[in-house]
């Protein structure tokens, strides 16, 4: 059974930092995204690496978010830094194949 799960989420003030993982079983990842959704708004790409560590950033985030992997663990990471509240979202990751059940994330002003 594939589970992709999320945590990490948490309350923070604005220019904190939360570090959120992806823990993926019976599936090697590959590439894996990073997605979130707002109150009231679609569901937006965050980020996305490859197999082979290379990343990619929505605008929205660049300079502020990093993605990160430990293929031995099967884990991806998305560190987020000078949070602002705009980046109050459930976040999640997927394959496109599956997703996670989402964690939330909420920062204050």
């Amino acid at each position: 059974q594939v589970q992709l799960v999320e945590s990490g989420g948490g309350l923070v003030q604005a220019g904190g930092s939360l570090r959120l993982s992806c823990a993926a079983s019976g599936i090697s990842v590959n590439v894996m995204g990073w997605y979130r959704q707002a109150p009231g708004k679609e569901r937006e790409l965050v980020g996305a690496i490859s197999s082979a560590g290379t990343t990619n950033y929505a605008d929205s985030v660049k300079g502020r978010f990093t993605i990160s992997r430990d293929n031995a663990k099967n884990t991806v990471y998305l560190q987020m830094n000078s949070l602002k509240p705009e980046d109050t979202a459930v976040y999640y990751c997927t394959t496109w194949n599956y997703w996670g059940k989402g964690t939330l994330v909420t920062v204050s002003s």
